[in-house]
């Protein structure tokens, strides 16, 4: 059953209701189910996998809480998503009858700020996300634990790998490791040797496998999201590919070292342009964009020369950059002591690269 920390449910409800009262609203709905995992501590109001908005809203005002949903979910959200224990309401409506908009609105007044284009509120999305950017302790103990376990089980189905497996039989074997722990995907690529190169964002096909393949998932559970890249070669690595992968390595951990709480995001952006011009590839990071904040999206944002935002205490990042032919790609925690690398290597060899000070342990490339 879902468990959840009631004092980190306060702090979500606090941080809403801060916003609320700062933006002078009367009420704000949360449907995006980024946002409804973030505020119950790991709820899912999804239920297919891959939607944006899901089948249940929280709506919070200043001194009452509600679960929005038809009928259908209302038992789930209490037994199983155990909202009623959090405080919640739940109020209800029949499957077929469009009342959602109108429920809100009654129970939440005039001035109705919401995550989505729910009729008769204000699109407040802007504002919400930020809200998530700083990991509560409680979050940065689950956070832990499925990045190593995204790690542990990237790496062991890298380690199955062997010549003549097709790609998506590769995705298929990481996709069981990660439903019997508790996580599914957002994505998941698994390119073969030259489609490494040629592609950025490698779709797994029936490619089959010969001298080396390349493992990327983004990994969700309860909201969080992990990301990661691993690389497997049959035989000796070549000496040329050895060099390009720690020079691509050296990139990302360059990244890393600039990621410090109260820093403009925009530095961490300058530091990777800086770092792929002393290795000699000063073109490399038009092909591809860098990464950027994580935690219970993809990427809240990502890293750009226009970039406003300021690295928050706490702060989950994910940096991907890549050569073409290499990628590097960990999550990270932005802390007031420095980076902290949370997707460290399990079963991989480990490459030990020193930046500004940090000392990191990042994965090698496996040789099988």
């Amino acid at each position: 059953m879902f468990e959840f920390v009631p004092e980190e449910i306060e702090e979500k409800k606090r941080r809403v209701r801060t916003l609320l009262d700062k933006l002078e609203l009367d009420a704000i709905y949360l449907k995006k189910s980024a946002n409804f995992s973030w505020v119950t501590g790991g709820g899912y109001n999804i239920v297919g996998m891959a939607t944006e908005i899901g089948i249940a809203g929280i709506l919070i005002t200043a001194d009452r809480e509600y679960v929005v949903c038809g009928n259908i979910e209302a038992a789930r959200m209490e037994n199983e998503e155990r909202l009623v224990d959090q405080g919640y309401e739940i109020v209800s409506f029949p499957w077929n009858d469009d009342r959602e908009a109108a429920i809100v609105a009654s129970l939440g007044g005039p001035r109705l700020g919401a995550d989505h284009g729910l009729p008769g509120a204000t699109d407040i999305s802007s504002k919400i996300q930020p809200l998530r950017y700083s990991l509560t302790p409680w979050e940065i103990v689950r956070y832990r634990k499925q990045a190593l376990d995204t790690a542990r089980i990237a790496e062991e189905t890298a380690m199955g790998i062997r010549p003549g497996d097709e790609e998506r039989e590769v995705i298929g074997r990481l996709s069981e490791k990660l439903w019997k722990s508790g996580m599914d995907f957002i994505i998941a690529f698994c390119a073969a040797d030259d489609r490494i190169a040629r592609f950025r964002h490698p779709v797994a096909t029936d490619r089959k496998i010969e001298r080396r393949a390349m493992i990327s998932v983004n990994s969700r559970k309860r909201g969080l999201i992990v990301s990661i890249t691993r690389f497997v070669q049959f035989g000796k690595i070549p000496a040329d590919l050895r060099q390009l992968y720690e020079d691509n390595v050296y990139v990302d951990s360059a990244m890393m070292a600039a990621t410090q709480p109260g820093r403009p995001a925009v530095e961490v952006y300058e530091a990777a342009l800086r770092a792929y011009a002393e290795k000699g590839y000063p073109e490399e990071y038009r092909l591809h964009h860098q990464g950027g904040s994580i935690g219970y999206a993809g990427r809240d944002y990502k890293v750009t020369a226009a970039t406003k935002e300021i690295i928050q205490e706490n702060q989950a990042f994910t940096w991907n950059p890549s050569i073409t032919g290499m990628k590097s790609e960990d999550t990270m925690l932005a802390t007031a002591k420095g980076p902290v690398v949370l997707s460290e290597p399990v079963l991989f060899p480990i490459l030990t690269m020193e930046k500004d000070g940090f000392t990191f342990r990042r994965p090698g490339i496996l040789e099988l």
